[in-house]
């Protein structure tokens, strides 16, 4: 929990650090217009992305193929593309590497590595028909 709180108070105090030094370095207009863009980014991809996956969740549920994959690719893209509106570059470097699928792939195994320990210690069941 206190990782949790002092993440909670650092990263927004990083990422204002950051916009207020590229604000120095390329101005004050441009930095704007990048937040701006990459929060219109953000919820383009959450919409058109999160539809794909979805579609693709429901073929493999119709073909009685586990999802599992899908699933997790579809919840990572999510997360990106709510990062990429949260103002700020760090959040949106975050955002692109949840969002790009090549990038996506380094994320799963911790995923997965934290899927098992949590069903190790049964706090995360899984239920089958």
């Amino acid at each position: 929990m206190r990782k949790f709180l002092m993440f909670l108070i650092l990263v927004p105090i990083i990422e204002i650090a950051v916009v207020l030094l590229s604000g120095k370095l390329i101005g004050t207009i441009p930095t704007l217009l990048l937040i701006v863009v990459t929060g219109v980014l953000g919820l383009y991809l959450a919409k058109t992305q999160g539809f794909k996956y979805f579609q693709q969740l429901k073929t493999a549920i119709e073909r009685g193929q586990a999802p599992g994959d899908t699933i997790i690719d579809g919840v990572l893209t999510f997360i990106g593309s709510i990062v990429l509106i949260l103002p700020g570059f760090i959040s949106d470097i975050i955002g692109i590497l949840l969002v790009v699928p090549i990038t996506r792939k380094l994320f799963k195994p911790a995923i997965y590595y934290w899927l098992r320990k949590k069903m190790k210690k049964s706090q995360i069941i899984l239920m089958q028909k």
